[in-house]
């Protein structure tokens, strides 16, 4: 489309393409361009070490080094996904809004589903975060999420200390400028 209509070539994100990261992983192909895209945003933007954690479709934690590595990835659930599929798979449980209710324990259906999902994955933030920062040996850990739920989970994890929801689009910005120079 961009071709057809505007006659501009687009940049996409993969193999060959500059990026100022270097990808420790097994198989640097196999990882996902909005990981790539994300992973640099945060490190231009805010140094490392960091962990970005973007709750989209999936929950995927991006662990940049100090010197701008990507050394890996944990990919969980997302949470709309988890909340979707146990809606999905069961016979009364409705779809609800993903808001933390006022108490852990719930006292009606809507409020007991979303005590499991919101609590829940931030028991699961916390405890991923915890498990790399002690495989990193570090004291501290400098962590930002971004997509649609970022905020939300970000309200009860007290490790995550930024929210950033341009962070995609500034690192294709970013990847962008250094692939037109």
């Amino acid at each position: 489309m961009c071709e057809f209509f505007f006659g501009i070539s687009p940049l996409i994100i993969g193999p060959g393409v500059k990026t100022g990261l270097n990808v420790k992983t097994e198989n640097p192909k196999e990882v996902g361009a909005d990981i790539i895209v994300n992973s640099v945003s945060a490190y231009n933007k805010y140094g490392g070490p960091i962990v970005v954690i973007d709750f989209g479709t999936a929950t995927t934690f991006d662990v940049i080094s100090s010197g701008g590595e990507l050394l890996g990835v944990v990919i969980a659930p997302g949470i709309k996904t988890s909340l979707e599929g146990l809606v999905s798979k069961t016979a009364q449980l409705p779809m609800v809004e993903l808001d933390a209710p006022k108490s852990v324990i719930g006292k009606n259906t809507k409020h007991c589903m979303q005590s499991g999902i919101i609590f829940g994955f931030a028991g699961l933030v916390e405890n991923i975060l915890r498990k790399i920062k002690k495989e990193l040996n570090v004291a501290e850990l400098n962590v930002v999420a971004t997509g649609g739920l970022g905020e939300i989970i970000a309200r009860e994890v007290k490790s995550i200390k930024k929210v950033d929801r341009t962070l995609t689009l500034d690192g294709l910005r970013a990847i962008y400028e250094l692939n037109c120079k």
